[in-house]
Order: C-alpha cells, then sequence, then structure tokens
C-alpha cells in the first residue's frame, strides 16, 4: 500500500485525475470505478478539465458505479446513477451507454447483485476503482463487520452512515436504509485501487485502515491485502498518521517512472 499525503482536496483530485489520464492513454478503453459523495468531486473536476484541454481523452472510456440505493427510482435526482451521469459521465462527455450500474429499483435485489457482479466480469474488470472511506472505516457501503471475501450484495446502512448522507436529501427519513454494493472481494478483484479521503473527521479511520490490523470491523483496512493500492489523503486526514513523515519521505524518494 502507497501512501500519498497532499497538501489539500483540490491536490488530490489533480494527482489521481493525473494517474486516470495516463491509464486512458495506456488502455483508451479503460473501465473506471467511481464513488460517490463530496470527498471525489475534485477528482472528476479535474478530470473534466483535461478533458476539456485535450490533456486527457475519455471518448472510449467506461464508468462503473460503486454501489446503488435501493428503492430510489432511476431518475431521482439523488439515486447514485443519476450523481454518477450528472458528476461523471455528462462533464466528460460521454453517453449514458459508457456507463454500467447495479438496479437498485429491481423487484429481486438478490438477483441484480448477482448480475452486476457478473456484468463487471464479462467487462473484463475495473482496472482503477476510486474510493472513499466513510468516518466508521467503511468503503462503498461495506459497513463494520462486513465480509473481506463478499460479493455484490445488499447492506443495510448504519444510522451513522445515514446521518453522514441526509445532507444530500431534504430529511434524514428520505435516507434510504438499504443498498447494494460492490462486496470487499469485489472491489479487491480491481487491478489499482484509489482511495482518496480529506478532513480531519476521517483521520481516525485512515489511520485504521493503514496503520491498523486487517480486521472487518474496519472494511477499508482491506485494502492492505491488495498488490496495487493508492491512499491519497490531505494533511488533515493524515493527522493520525503515526508514520506520515515516513510516508512522505518514500513518496519524496519514488522514481517519476514508477507513477501513481
Amino acid at each position: 500500500m502507497e501512501v500519498i499525503i497532499v497538501p489539500d482536496p483540490a491536490a488530490g483530485g489533480e494527482l489521481i485525475a493525473d494517474a486516470m489520464a495516463d491509464l486512458l492513454r495506456r488502455k483508451p478503453d479503460a473501465l473506471l470505478g467511481v464513488a460517490t459523495g463530496s470527498t471525489p468531486l475534485p477528482v472528476y473536476e479535474a478530470l473534466a478539465a483535461k478533458v476539456r484541454t485535450r490533456d486527457a481523452d475519455a471518448s472510449r472510456a467506461r464508468i462503473c458505479q460503486l454501489d446503488e440505493y435501493v428503492g430510489l427510482p432511476c431518475g431521482h435526482p439523488e439515486s447514485y446513477r443519476s450523481v454518477v451521469l450528472r458528476e461523471v459521465v455528462e462533464p466528460l462527455g460521454l453517453d449514458e451507454e459508457a456507463f454500467m450500474g447495479p438496479d437498485g429499483a429491481a423487484e429481486d435485489v438478490a438477483a441484480a447483485c448477482l448480475a452486476y457482479d457478473r456484468a463487471l466480469a464479462e467487462a473484463g474488470g475495473v482496472d482503477l476503482q476510486l474510493l472513499g472511506i466513510g468516518t466508521d472505516g467503511h468503503i462503498g457501503f461495506n459497513e463494520p463487520c462486513s465480509s473481506l471475501a463478499s460479493r455484490t450484495r445488499i447492506k443495510t446502512l448504519t444510522e451513522q452512515t445515514r446521518r453522514d448522507n441526509a445532507r444530500f436529501f431534504d430529511d434524514l427519513d428520505e435516507v434510504p436504509h438499504h443498498v447494494i454494493t460492490q462486496g470487499i472481494g469485489t472491489i479487491l478483484d480491481a487491478r489499482h485501487l484509489v482511495l482518496l479521503a480529506t478532513g480531519e473527521a476521517k483521520a481516525d479511520a485512515v489511520a485504521q485502515a493503514v496503520e491498523g490490523p486487517l480486521c472487518a470491523l474496519v472494511p477499508a483496512s482491506a485494502l492492505q491485502l491488495h498488490p496495487h493500492a493508492t491512499v491519497v489523503v490531505d494533511e488533515a486526514a493524515a493527522s493520525r498518521l503515526k508514520l506520515a513523515d515516513y510516508f512522505r519521505a518514500t513518496y519524496a524518494a519514488k522514481p517519476a517512472w514508477q507513477g501513481l
């Protein structure tokens, strides 16, 4: 696992967007896994800016969803399908056909989960999966004590996660109780995992995920198992890391050819 400490969220967004642009140069039809929420917005804004200035070509890129609320119609403005189309697909100039995600409005949710896991595999697998981290250490919607081998499935949200997400809705009661999420095992199938965390509120979760033991209580600690995992944090989110100075030194000495 590589840990990169950046000055601020904008620097983190630029760094990750550079990595995505480099990936698209090597593999123009790469499958990019995206997360929702406020944390990854600087990434999408930076990548869209590169597309506009022709520093990146996303014309053949494919975009896939990490998770989806259960019970919200796909056209609901806060369904994650709508959010990803609005914040990622459209700014990159892509058609909706370039997007894939689970069906949170399906009558048979279990079958929809299996279908999405299969669709990701049939698409050749995710090349780069962008992740956030919850204040309780969750990734995707794999809440604490999720199986580290889990596949795409339905999960019940904790009240903390529902409160964290209530800012996107008019009222807490509108936040769904259930979601479809890629499981931890599904996430680990991606070729490159990039976790972005910003702000002091994420500092404890980042420290536990990076420096703590591998455990289901902190689902993000599963990144310790991955052969190519990158954790990008701003100074505030890095404030609880015991090895922060070591991480700074190793990144400063990193060969330029190595990339992200």
